[in-house]
């Protein structure tokens, strides 16, 4: 029998947490093919680490360009890449480099997932994703959400610490918060508005599957697909999208 942590795994394992972003991608990819005429798109993955994303995008036939600062994760996309059998590049550098690391609006996508909330200079990093991106392409980000970090400090008890989440400007909970600035939704979407963009819908990504208790997984193959359809009609629930653990949002050149 499984663990709880096990379980807990379960409920949040890549195909439970990404289901919303790739419903996004897939619908903005084929957008995208029918307006260039090109099945094969460029696409830039910003802080893509060992390539979660990038090697799926690889292996629908896409050219993917990986930046991230760190070499072990570079290292392991490239693992990754090849046991999978495609070809991804992987750059070293930040996301505030893109102006240097690549040649301007050699992109049709570019991911900066959970990205924003990291680099020093927010507004600078959507700029130089800006000048990547030919006329009509696309940025996807994904951010931390303050509001569903309130939630998951106050279940854990710490409501002190859920109460400073939602006073402090950037949506921390304390000097030992790991991340550095969460935001809302319209916050993303004034970032993007400044850096040229025009945002589009928000979508609200792990609503729930950092809310179920895992035994409720335990066993039950059918229920991870459950939860993945809920997550899926979560999304874009008026209300719901605003405490999930990320949002997601594009913004179109």
């Amino acid at each position: 029998m499984r663990t709880e942590g096990a379980a807990r795994q379960a409920a949040t394992s890549p195909a439970v947490r990404t289901a919303v972003v790739w419903d996004v991608l897939r619908a903005t990819l084929a957008a995208r093919a029918r307006a260039t005429g090109r099945e094969r798109l460029d696409i830039v993955d910003a802080g893509g680490g060992t390539g979660g994303f990038a090697v799926p995008l690889a292996e629908l036939g896409h050219a993917v360009t990986v930046v991230d600062p760190s070499p072990d994760s570079l290292a392991a996309l490239e693992r990754r890449a090849a046991e999978a059998g495609v070809g991804v590049k992987g750059i070293q550098g930040d996301a505030s480099d893109l102006r240097d690391l690549l040649e301007p609006r050699c992109a049709d996508l570019v991911l900066c997932h959970s990205v924003l909330e990291y680099v020093e200079d927010p507004a600078g990093a959507l700029s130089a994703v800006a000048a990547l991106l030919r006329p009509g392409g696309v940025i996807s980000v994904l951010a931390a959400n303050p509001v569903a970090t309130a939630i998951h400090r106050s279940l854990s008890g710490h409501f002190d610490e859920a109460r400073q989440v939602l006073t402090d400007p950037a949506g921390r909970w304390g000097e030992q918060d790991p991340t550095p600035r969460r935001f809302s939704a319209e916050a993303l979407a004034g970032l993007l508005t400044a850096a040229g963009f025009v945002p589009g819908e928000t979508s609200g990504v792990r609503v729930f599957a950092d809310l179920v208790p895992g035994r409720l997984l335990d066993g039950e193959p059918r229920a991870a697909r459950a939860l993945i359809a809920l997550e899926q009609a979560a999304a874009a629930h008026p209300v719901l999208r605003d405490i999930a653990t990320q949002l997601h949002l594009l913004g179109h050149r």
